[in-house]
């Protein structure tokens, strides 16, 4: 028989970003976080994953290679969507993944990687992580950066 005088504890929450959250918000001022700041660093962590290509739609894909040709440097956030709360963040990613990959265990390891760097990075709580693979990248297909022209001298 359990003892009345003693109170059952409440479970804690899985997740729950007490002390990340609070520091954002102090009495001395507010810190708010940009959508891009949070598409930077989910596209930078989903890319440190093995088996991740490229990010991107085929159209963003190539949009991409347009601003390389023209010297823009290509955008991290590439393939990335995101809606930034107060205190949580939800991201969308697009990916090209290579041929042998297993594309369940890649997934999760990506969505693990990116809640992993964006709550540690920004004190948001990730409430969720979909990926769309968009496209597997074969063996001896050409390169995002191979259709770019060869300079003509070196």
């Amino acid at each position: 028989m359990a003892d009345p005088s003693v109170k059952e504890q409440a479970p804690a929450v899985p997740g729950q970003r007490t002390q990340e959250t609070a520091a954002l918000k102090s009495e001395k001022g507010s810190t708010t976080i940009d959508d891009a700041v949070v598409a930077k660093i989910a596209g930078l962590a989903a890319r440190e994953v093995d088996g991740v290509y490229a990010m991107g739609a085929g159209t963003a894909r190539a949009l991409g290679v347009m601003r390389g040709m023209v010297g823009a440097e290509k955008s991290v956030a590439q393939g990335v969507s995101v809606e930034v709360g107060e205190r949580q963040a939800a991201c969308d990613l697009a990916l090209v993944v290579e041929y042998g990959t297993a594309i369940p265990e890649m997934a999760a390891a990506v969505r693990a990687r990116v809640i992993a760097e964006v709550e540690r990075m920004c004190g948001l709580e990730v409430t969720e992580v979909n990926i769309k693979v968009d496209d597997v990248h074969l063996p001896g297909e050409k390169t995002e950066t191979s259709d770019q022209p060869q300079p003509r001298v070196q």
